[in-house]
């Protein structure tokens, strides 16, 4: 992939998202997918940290365990759950591979072919600046200056109306963030807190965004987002990460995915 043309640089700054149709083949989702169903069948998440993951981080967690395992997940590859699929024991009802809401914080760095991907020379170009509710990314991953967050989103799979494709707030990403997600020590419950509180965005004002399989769409970190719960019968896979530009630019201590030594945030070009 070349650099941004001017008018997809220009599409990007006054929408905060643009989608690029073709970004991998369609050989390269089945590998994605494939590696994904190896990881899962090797799953083996302890009772304690079976973590629901909905589209907020507060009020997620069941109990010390499943914070630690969520908290301590930035130099791992660790698994959070959909809604409703566990019994009252923990045990699976559905599926182990049906039960998957997100596997994080660290394909990209500890798995050969996400790796592949996310360090591949598609990427490193330098000049281009269940139901999952509306949000910013921002509120999660906060930098100062603000504007520094990039979004990558690849869709592994057709991603439509029907299968829960994306939404955006066309110029929301230039309102500032309404809500941060913080480090809360204090807070025995799930370690975290919330500062301000996110506008009741209108409906109206999302547009969709389907896109086919492999396709990219570069998400600016303070657009507003969401997308609906997905009723078909078609899976919507997807691998997402974020890039941030390092140079002038202070990663918030207060943020819940903070690097480690084991494994600091890795330069995407040096």
């Amino acid at each position: 992939m070349a650099c941004l043309s001017p008018s997809q640089l220009q599409k990007f700054q006054e929408d905060g998202f643009l989608v690029l149709e073709g970004f991998l083949s369609a050989d390269e989702c089945v590998t994605m997918k494939e590696r994904i169903g190896k990881i899962v069948a090797k799953m083996d998440v302890p009772l304690h940290c079976r973590t629901v993951f909905p589209p907020g981080l507060e009020g997620q967690f069941q109990g010390k365990g499943s914070t630690e395992y969520f908290l301590s997940s930035g130099d791992n590859i660790r698994f959070f759950f959909e809604k409703d699929v566990f019994d009252k024991e923990g045990n699976f009802r559905v599926p182990p591979e049906k039960s998957i809401n997100k596997i994080g914080h660290a394909l990209h760095a500890l798995d050969p072919v996400f790796k592949s991907v996310t360090y591949s020379p598609k990427i490193q170009q330098p000049h281009f600046g269940g139901e999952v509710t509306p949000h910013q990314d921002a509120t999660y991953l906060y930098t100062e200056p603000l504007g520094r967050l990039l979004g990558v989103w690849i869709a592994l799979e057709d991603a439509s109306l029907e299968n829960s494709c994306l939404w955006f707030i066309p110029g929301s990403h230039t309102s500032g963030v309404s809500r941060r997600l913080v480090l809360d020590p204090a807070s025995s419950a799930t370690g975290t807190s919330c500062l301000g509180s996110d506008p009741a965005w209108e409906n109206s004002l999302f547009v969709p965004t389907p896109v086919k399989t492999g396709a990219l769409i570069l998400l600016h970190g303070q657009v507003v987002h969401k997308s609906e719960q997905n009723l078909s019968d078609r899976s919507r896979h997807a691998y997402t990460f974020h890039l941030m530009e390092a140079s002038g630019t202070i990663w918030s201590p207060e943020n819940w995915l903070q690097p480690t030594a084991e494994l600091p945030f890795p330069p995407l070009y040096t």
